[in-house]
């Protein structure tokens, strides 16, 4: 049996992450009570430190499940701080995923923390530690839409209302992306220990470009618009609606107006 090990401090919570939550809560509040000058602006700082929040919880997961499946260095590589600046590619996992929420709207997945796999014995570990990532992303958006499919939306602000909505888009989407069985996301993960030790060799030479292959195919107008009907029918089936979450990529990119119909009740 396996027994997670680690050293005093390796697991305590770093003051960078416990200021990426501080942010967080302000700028949720602010969101909240109307207090920003600029609602937009509020609105960004807050859904954007919310999804480094979800990243970190992301990666966070990835090392929890590798250390009670033997994988004991983890600690020692800072991952169980919840440091972004611990992983092996912060600009994978945070500034990218940061730009392209900037940029389009779309929950990228997030970079990476190195496990050392021969540690580790049993193919379902393997599989577990790979799915633990996509699975935090998946509980943080039923966090995000949990008052939308409790009808408990009563007393929320509007603009905080429309942040959730587009928060919740980024983790299913997030999710989803990361889902996929292509070599280089976490849902090749889950199944590779599964595979041939052949095909694992043929496929292993393709597995940096796995991300790339995925949003070249996304450009696609058929693709595209396969995923996204997903999505939309994902949100939906939580009871977030179009509008919410079109009101509120609108209101996150403050540097533009916002419609004005994004200020009435949908």
């Amino acid at each position: 049996m396996t027994t997670a090990t680690t050293r005093r401090g390796e697991s305590r919570i770093s003051p960078v992450f416990v200021g990426i939550l501080a942010v967080t809560a302000v700028t949720g509040w602010a969101t909240w009570t109307g207090f920003a000058a600029q609602p937009g602006l509020a609105v960004f700082l807050f859904v954007t430190a919310a999804w480094i929040v979800s990243l970190c919880l992301h990666e966070y997961a990835h090392a929890r499940t590798a250390l009670h499946s033997g994988d004991i260095t983890v600690g020692a590589k800072g991952y169980l701080t919840l440091n972004p600046l611990k992983y092996t590619h912060a600009q994978l996992s945070i500034v990218l995923p940061v730009l392209f929420v900037i940029m389009g709207g779309i929950g990228l997945p997030g970079g990476a923390v190195f496990i050392e796999r021969n540690r580790i014995r049993g193919r379902w570990r393997h599989s577990l530690i790979s799915a633990a990532g996509p699975l935090a992303n998946v509980l943080f958006a039923a966090v995000c839409t949990a008052p939308f499919w409790l009808h408990a939306l009563d007393g929320v602000p509007l603009d905080f209302r429309y942040a959730l909505a587009f928060l919740a888009l980024l983790q299913v989407t997030a999710a989803i992306l990361n889902l996929l069985p292509v070599p280089g996301l976490d849902g090749y993960g889950v199944i590779e220990p599964w595979l041939s030790h052949k095909v694992k060799r043929q496929v292993e030479p393709y597995a940096p470009f796995g991300l790339l292959f995925v949003f070249a195919l996304l450009w696609v107008p058929s693709v595209n618009s396969v995923f996204f009907d997903a999505i939309d029918a994902i949100l939906r089936g939580l009871s977030v609606d179009d509008f919410s979450r079109a009101c509120g990529h609108e209101l996150y990119r403050f540097w533009r107006d916002t419609p004005e119909v994004c200020t009435l009740s949908p």
